[in-house]
């Protein structure tokens, strides 16, 4: 099959009936754009002409000028795109030795509880601007929503009444949450009195500005970005950080990982498992900070021996 021919059909696959995110297509046809237009170079546009030899000179050159989650994206657009022709076409999937070398994963950045709570207490909510913007930071981090997801929200779907809230994720894979009890009174107020004034035309969106327009991740962004340099945080934080922060909450007041999981929309376990990491990393930080044997290096006070059960 030419290589233009598959292109386009592997971008039907996911974006129909895999329902990937669109920025996930835009990146992975990115890639398999420089792919093919490597491939060109060589004199090769049909797929069953492609070696793993070409693939593995390919990866060469993109490891050299691009960061290491780039180049594993890159792998990671490759494998698909070469599983969808064999399973498809039964052609032999030449990338099928090629591995994804990912780096080593950083830990999220997530503020503390009383980080939140100076966050969520710095609004003045007289204001219906600000209002608006509580109410949005309120429901990322009550529900541990993605921006995109929060701003996407329609009316049919927030049940305050209730609590909880249908969330349509990636892959349009719909999940039930939660809400935190402390943010339903924020978000009724928000509903009661802010929208309808907003409210300029008919729309089922659940968030909108001033203009009655649906609210962008753009603005919710810059808020962040705003109330952080308001409040002095060195902490950087960003939508997706008070996802890590709810998640990290979570996990520290005893909730189980599978719960965590569902809550969150990660379709693999091992997306959520690195929070627990972040909570082990602050078990060993109050360990060094409190333990009573402990000096300031983090090591067993002099004169003090250790048990002998930890020999």
């Amino acid at each position: 099959m030419k290589i233009e021919e598959a292109l386009r059909r592997y971008q039907t696959e996911i974006t129909v009936n895999e329902g990937k995110s669109p920025r996930t297509i835009k990146a992975y046809m990115q890639d398999l754009k420089e792919y093919s237009s490597f491939l060109a170079q060589r004199g090769i546009t049909d797929t069953e002409d492609i070696r793993y030899e070409e693939i593995e000179a390919f990866m060469r050159r993109e490891k050299r000028s691009k960061a290491s989650s780039s180049a594993a994206r890159m792998t990671a657009s490759i494998r698909s795109f070469h599983q969808y022709i064999e399973f498809m076409f039964e052609e032999t999937d030449p990338s099928l030795n090629l591995e994804v070398h990912r780096g080593v994963k950083s830990l999220p950045v997530y503020a503390t509880v009383e980080e939140i709570n100076r966050l969520m207490e710095s609004f003045d909510d007289s204001d219906p601007a600000q209002m608006l913007g509580h109410a949005v930071l309120e429901m990322i981090y009550a529900c541990g929503l993605r921006v995109s997801e929060a701003v996407t929200l329609t009316t049919n779907r927030v049940n305050l009444e209730t609590g909880f809230v249908r969330v349509l994720g990636k892959g349009n894979k719909e999940r039930i949450v939660p809400i935190a009890h402390g943010s339903i009174a924020v978000l009724k107020r928000y509903r009661d009195l802010v929208r309808p004034v907003y409210l300029k035309k008919k729309t089922n969106l659940f968030f909108i500005n001033r203009f009655g327009r649906k609210v962008t991740r753009e603005s919710v962004e810059k808020l962040l970005r705003e109330k952080c340099e308001e409040l002095g945080f060195r902490k950087h934080l960003t939508p997706h950080k008070l996802r890590h922060s709810y998640a990290t909450h979570l996990l520290q007041g005893g909730a189980d990982l599978r719960s965590i999981q569902e809550m969150l929309g990660h379709s693999d376990i091992s997306t959520t498992e690195i929070y627990t990491h972040v909570a082990d990393r602050a078990l060993f930080e109050n360990y060094d900070r409190f333990h009573p044997e402990q000096d300031d290096r983090g090591l067993p006070f002099p004169g003090i021996k250790k048990h002998d059960s930890d020999e």
